[in-house]
């Protein structure tokens, strides 16, 4: 006997990865664009999310493109969280992508090119198409096989009707074929494509709802289309210019977007795609959705990605570029010049600044139970009012990653409930940037390479 070895099948739904920012939900306001206390996922800073909420709704009736934003405050303040928060509050079809400023040095393409590709994946163009369709409910399937096996090709007819009119329709070899994969049967509502053929399941008609047919709980029920079989639909593609630009500068066309790498893009071929979406525009075919691009740690770009930006910003074509930093007065990369964040003059002057706050002691707490819900771990109130403590002493970020850590320690004393001696016991174990530094100054005369210890220090280190 052979054996027979079964993998274990696992419920890929339930399997999640909670992240920093997984708890967002939203912007948390209200519909008069006011913050509430604590609303999806976000906590405090009112005056941030207030101005993020005013940009989000310019967003949406399209009357900032070109536009960029500053999202400056200190480390831990919720800048990125801002940032998620706008990316869910703007919805589904505007596009919104998302990179890191250190991302354009380790990418195989120029810092200008890749840029441009970013601007691109945040611009995107709904395009109107017009087709005939045949849309009715499935009356009858017949499908005439021939008696000697390849002695001929499947023949058929279908028939369907509307609430007015009733046609059969004769049905060659392929048509057959894609009837029998969407196992389409009588009682189905379908609709045809008459120029490629594709149809398309829209679900059961009504009049078959009472059938003794065995149905699962996903199963659609829809009315019997009204009027004539054959009519003319309008349909809308919504894609990015950057996607335009990745299937037309590729043989395998649209494939290129499966491949990854999409290596540099002539701007010969990006000139003819704005020229002929322009045309589209012009006859009414499509429409530009400005959307966002959202750069963390803008400070890491140099002087020639700012003088690009600046340029970009002026394209009839530009996204709105919202930005986050958390450098005070530093030197702008490449050169020798400080300036406030480490973004030129000129190119700040361009930006709607918004700052955030340090979050108060009350925050925190809040800030923390959420966390505590989104990882599924109990803690207990005491064991809180320490992590609390801890996060206002330390940072909030210290007091997050502690939460993971305790849990830890807590089921290693096969307790179900966080406690105060698990942060404790954690909390001595993993050290905050405060201790650390503390350690290191006491000490450095005993690291390698220290510029704090005197030439005394190292002159008796080279003795020993």
């Amino acid at each position: 006997m052979v054996e027979v070895k079964v993998s274990e099948s696992r419920d890929l739904t339930r399997i999640e990865r909670i992240g920093a920012h997984s708890h967002i939900r939203g912007l948390g306001l209200d519909s008069a664009l006011e913050p509430r206390e604590v609303s999806e996922g976000m906590v405090g800073q009112t005056t941030a999310r207030k101005g993020a909420g005013v940009i989000v709704q310019m967003v949406k009736e399209g009357k900032i493109a070109g536009r960029a934003v500053l999202l400056a405050g200190q480390p831990g303040t919720g800048k990125t969280a801002i940032a998620m928060g706008m990316a869910k509050s703007i919805g589904l079809e505007t596009p919104f992508a998302m990179m890191a400023g250190s991302e354009l040095f380790s990418l195989e393409m120029s810092k200008t090119e890749a840029l441009m590709q970013a601007f691109r994946k945040a611009i995107g163009v709904r395009i109107k198409e017009e087709t005939e369709v045949i849309e009715g409910e499935v009356v009858e399937i017949q499908i005439d096989r021939p008696a000697v096996a390849g002695a001929a090709s499947k023949t058929g007819k279908l028939t369907l009707k509307t609430t007015e009119m009733e046609t059969v329709y004769d049905l060659g070899a392929k048509m057959i074929e894609a009837l029998g994969k969407d196992k389409v049967q009588s009682g189905d509502v379908i609709a045809i494509d008459k120029a490629s053929g594709k149809i398309t399941k829209l679900g059961r008609s009504f009049s078959r709802s009472r059938d003794y047919d065995a149905m699962g709980p996903q199963t659609k029920f829809v009315q019997c289309p009204n009027g004539e079989l054959q009519k003319r639909k309008e349909v809308v593609h919504c894609v990015t210019l950057h996607e335009i630009d990745v299937i037309n500068s590729r043989t395998q066309g649209f494939l290129a977007l499966f491949t990854g790498d999409t290596g540099e893009i002539r701007a010969e071929v990006r000139e003819q795609i704005d020229t002929k979406v322009a045309e589209w525009r012009e006859e009414g075919k499509a429409e530009i959705i400005p959307g966002v691009l959202f750069i963390d740690e803008v400070h890491m770009l140099d002087i020639e990605c700012f003088s690009f930006l600046n340029r970009a910003l002026e394209n009839d074509m530009a996204p709105i570029l919202v930005v986050a930093t958390n450098r005070g007065i530093t030197t702008i990369r490449g050169t020798n010049y400080k300036s406030p964040h480490g973004i030129p003059i000129d190119f700040l002057d361009r930006l709607l600044i918004i700052s955030t706050q340090p979050y108060s002691e009350e925050d925190i707490r809040k800030i923390l139970d959420i966390r505590c819900g989104e990882e599924d771990i109990d803690v207990s109130e005491d064991a809180k009012v320490l992590l609390t403590k801890i996060g206002v002493e330390t940072s909030l970020r210290y007091a997050i990653n502690l939460i993971t850590s305790a849990s830890l320690a807590c089921q290693k004393r096969k307790g179900k409930v966080v406690e105060m001696e698990d942060v404790s016991r954690v909390y001595e174990l993993f050290w905050d940037v405060k201790r650390s530094t503390q350690y290191l100054m006491e000490y450095q005369s005993q690291y390698m390479f220290s510029e704090g210890a005197t030439m005394e220090d190292d002159e008796a280190n080279m003795m020993v």
